[in-house]
């Protein structure tokens, strides 16, 4: 009899502790037919197109696969996990990359409470938010705005690449994160540090390739390891109240570092945006600065003329207007950069400019199922290079430069048709 209380008893604990727990699994297949046409000239107005045509994922929502629960663990406390990974619907690999399945998308555990949330994982950066909230497309398909793609995004097929190499531009690893509780009244804001996780020397004339190994082949000094590099320090403050949206974020990111030539390349970000739902049109804006600041203890062909720091400023502006089960998008996006080319500085060249626009429709045919269609246009001026996605501008070898003389990126088409269904 006491056997029996004793296994009843364990029975209605565990039955407690599974109600004050849930486990969710969710996702989204997207899949689309996408089309783009880069259109690169010469001087004389002799142009080259390549274009491509293919069947892919994520053109409205980043198809994706996931785990995320909470534990009620009492007192106003709660522990809760994320997990989720990338899906490639289009040809069945998990990544990107086109390999297994893994939680590069978000990978967390995280502590709440009255005080907010604590977070420690993989997970999106601040300054990100701003790009992907207030982009009526919400950076992907051919409509992501050129923020987005010059800050170093890339959509999936695209060979575009961005104002810098920059690994922690959408998420950064092995990272702490700090969120305000959702109850203060409108405002909402985070905190962020990534570790670079680089492993340093004491004595430091001991840090690879070392200083005897220098002294033997001098050229190893220009050898970049990036001891420094992978670092990101962030944080984004906001109100939300009622039909407005205001977010400013600003983030520091370690791009590279080499220890023997004294130098550490940091990228600044700051960025502001904004939307205001009006009932029949929500409107969206953005404008964002990305500057490289190099701290370099040497006098180098670039910064013997004042290109110290190179930038891209960008610009938003876009609307959604609701008809019926549907939804319009529409954008336009301006990015600008400054002294990223030394030649233009020296010469007085103009710097280099890209715009683009987009138009799409979203027709929900239930609240987890929709038909989307996106077309998109984007000039490039001045020796931009950047595209909607699809194959890269087409590059003379020696042997065809005599036909087609050197070519210089002009135009990017493309188009998105596709269906989109979450879980």
């Amino acid at each position: 009899m006491k056997k029996s209380l004793v296994a009843l008893a364990a029975l209605a604990v565990a039955g407690i502790a599974s109600a004050q727990s849930s486990v969710t699994l969710f996702g989204v297949v997207d899949a689309t037919i996408s089309g783009f046409s880069n259109k690169s000239e010469n001087v004389f107005g002799n142009s080259v197109t390549t274009s491509q045509t293919v069947l892919r994922n994520s053109g409205y929502n980043s198809s994706r696969l996931g785990f995320r629960g909470t534990e009620d663990l009492g007192g106003g406390l709660a522990a809760s996990f994320w997990l989720e990974g990338a899906l490639n619907n289009d040809d069945g690999t998990g990544t990107a990359t086109g390999g297994g399945q893994n939680w590069q998308r978000r990978s967390t555990v995280s502590l709440s409470g009255a005080f907010g949330e604590v977070r420690l994982g993989r997970d999106y950066t601040p300054t990100f938010w701003n790009d992907t909230v207030f982009d009526p497309f919400g950076t992907n398909g051919v409509g992501t705005n050129v923020i987005s793609t010059a800050n170093g995004y890339t959509n999936p097929g695209s060979a575009a690449q961005g104002f810098t190499a920059n690994t922690t531009y959408v998420r950064a690893s092995n990272s702490i994160g700090y969120f305000l509780p959702p109850n203060l009244g409108g405002f909402y804001g985070q905190v962020m540090y990534a570790f670079n996780e680089k492993t340093s020397y004491d004595p430091a004339g001991l840090t690879p390739p070392g200083i005897p190994a220098i002294v033997a082949n001098p050229a190893l000094a220009n050898v970049g390891l990036n001891e420094r590099a992978g670092g990101y320090v962030g944080g984004r403050i906001g109100y939300a109240n009622g039909p407005l949206d205001v977010a400013l974020a600003y983030a520091q990111a370690t791009v590279g570092s080499n220890y023997y030539l004294g130098s550490t390349t940091k990228l600044d970000t700051i960025n502001l945006g904004a939307s205001y739902d009006f009932g029949v049109v929500k409107l969206f804006g953005e404008y964002s600065n990305a500057s490289i600041k190099q701290d370099n203890s040497f006098i180098t062909v670039a910064n013997a003329f004042g290109i110290r720091e190179p930038s891209a400023d960008g610009y938003l502006l876009g609307v959604t207007v609701p008809v019926g089960p549907g939804l319009i998008r529409a954008a336009w996006s301006h990015v600008g950069y400054k002294d990223t080319q030394p030649a233009g500085q020296v010469f007085g060249l103009p710097d280099p400019k890209v715009d683009k626009f987009a138009l799409g429709y979203v027709h929900n045919l239930s609240k987890r199922t929709a038909l989307y269609a996106t077309v998109a246009y984007l000039k490039n001026k001045d020796g931009a290079d950047l595209t909607v996605g699809g194959p890269n501008f087409y590059a003379p070898t020696a042997t065809t430069l005599p036909l087609v003389g050197a070519q210089t990126p002009k135009t990017s088409t493309g188009y998105d048709f596709g269906i989109r269904h979450a879980f």
